[in-house]
């Protein structure tokens, strides 16, 4: 028997997830998964209270020269956060 009108597994559970408004909200959860491997393990250890609101990933650091080292990257660390999930899911980082 063959099947001529066949999807693959990930093209459909992509279209679920976005039928089911539930792919931002993957998209964000992997966005913040992501923020150890991209910063380092180290410097992830001294942030805290990460979450988006309006396609702005805020975080909180516990050191003013993190926070200083962070500023400088941050167009860098946007582009490489978004790149790693494969979406545009953050356009903009403020550290507090």
């Amino acid at each position: 028997m063959k099947y001529n009108n066949t999807d693959s597994i990930t093209s459909l559970v992509n279209q679920y997830l976005r039928n089911e408004g539930l792919e931002s909200p993957l998209n964000e959860y992997r966005l913040m998964a992501a923020w150890p491997s991209i910063v380092g393990e180290k410097m992830s250890r001294y942030t805290y209270g990460m979450r988006i609101k309006n396609q702005t990933l805020l975080v909180q650091v516990h050191s003013p020269a993190l926070r200083q080292e962070l500023m400088m990257r941050r167009e860098e660390l946007v582009k490489a956060l978004n790149q790693e999930i494969g979406a545009m899911v953050i356009t903009d980082i403020v550290i507090r």
